[in-house]
């Protein structure tokens, strides 16, 4: 079981820039899918961005393109989500999490192993 502790959030202004952290423990992280999800008050939780193991292809939702970029470092476990431009509507707890083989790549349905979560609140 692979255990995952998000860190970086915080309280920014809009247009400022956060870069979070998923640090994992356990083996075969270099193997796995890694996604990131966030969700606000209210509302469900929802897609961000996805790297494969290698790496080589990334995965962003639409309404952050340009804005998140999303990385990782096989050799100390750790996945990043780059946040630019931030937007009020970026506010929300941002959970990192591993894919599961054979699932949506964009539904929470198909990670487990969630994090617990950091805070990202931008102020207008």
């Amino acid at each position: 079981q692979v255990q995952l502790v998000e860190s970086g959030g915080g309280l920014v202004q809009a247009g400022g820039s956060l870069r979070l952290s998923c640090a994992a423990s356990g083996r075969s992280f270099s193997t796995n899918i890694m996604g990131w999800f966030r969700q606000a008050p209210g509302k469900k939780r929802e897609f961000v961005a996805a790297i494969r193991g290698s790496g080589a292809d990334t995965y962003i939702v639409d309404s952050v393109k340009g804005r998140f970029t999303i990385s990782r470092d096989n050799a100390k476990n750790t996945v990043f989500l780059e946040m630019n431009s931030l937007k009020p509507e970026d506010t929300a707890v941002y959970y990192c999490a591993k894919k599961l083989p054979g699932y949506n790549l964009a539904s929470a349905t198909g990670y487990d192993s969630w994090g617990q979560g950091t805070q990202v609140t931008v102020s207008s």
